[in-house]
């Protein structure tokens, strides 16, 4: 799906490709969709929920993590994870987009997925890893 602004529209203030690592990753999950969510900005949900995004003004991607795990990100990776005031009563971690491990991400991604996909998806995934 080609997300890009049709002619005579304003360009956004983000870069769609700065989401392209994270949407890969994330994509790489059963019963994971891209989507478009808030101000046009590109997606991946699962069951219909948000797992994440790329924010509207192009600096930062929030994911979804339960509280804990997202204190604990927040601690050990303060370079590449912040939280702005906006997101503190909800369960997002926010990932600066330059950020590049393709490690981390997956890890952090995987914790995001479990926390939304469903029993079936969970025990096909896990019956595939072993």
């Amino acid at each position: 799906m080609a997300m890009t602004p049709r002619k005579n529209e304003q360009s956004p203030a983000f870069n769609y490709h700065d989401f392209d690592l994270v949407k890969g990753l994330a994509l790489r999950f059963p019963g994971t969709e891209e989507g478009v969510s808030h101000a046009g900005t590109p997606s991946v949900t699962v069951r219909g929920k948000l797992m994440c995004r790329l924010h509207d003004s192009g600096a930062f991607i929030p994911i979804r993590l339960d509280f804990a795990l997202r204190d604990d990100y927040l601690e050990r990776y303060p370079d590449v994870f912040h939280l702005p005031e906006h997101f503190r009563n909800y369960p997002y971690v926010c990932l600066w987009v330059h950020c590049r491990d393709k490690a981390l991400l997956a890890e952090v991604l995987e914790h995001s997925w479990r926390g939304l996909a469903g029993r079936k998806q969970l025990k096909e995934f896990d019956s595939a890893r072993a």
